[in-house]
């Protein structure tokens, strides 16, 4: 099991915070990186999510999953 999570189908004004925020119920959050439009800056609707261990990994896919 990887501690890196894609995350997708977010809504195009979430931020990197937000989704930071979301992530850190299930754990200890190493890094977060939302993909965005190199010409626009708009977020593309999707990013990843690196958890501080495998298990906080599989805590946040359970939670958030759906």
């Amino acid at each position: 099991m990887g501690r890196k999570l894609y995350v997708g189908n977010l809504p195009y004004s979430t931020t990197e915070t937000s989704l930071r925020d979301a992530f850190s119920a299930s754990g200890t959050v190493d890094s977060v990186s939302l993909i965005t439009d190199r010409d626009t800056g708009q977020s593309k609707g999707f990013g990843f999510v690196e958890m501080g261990t495998d298990a906080e990994a599989q805590a946040a896919i359970q939670a958030m999953n759906g």
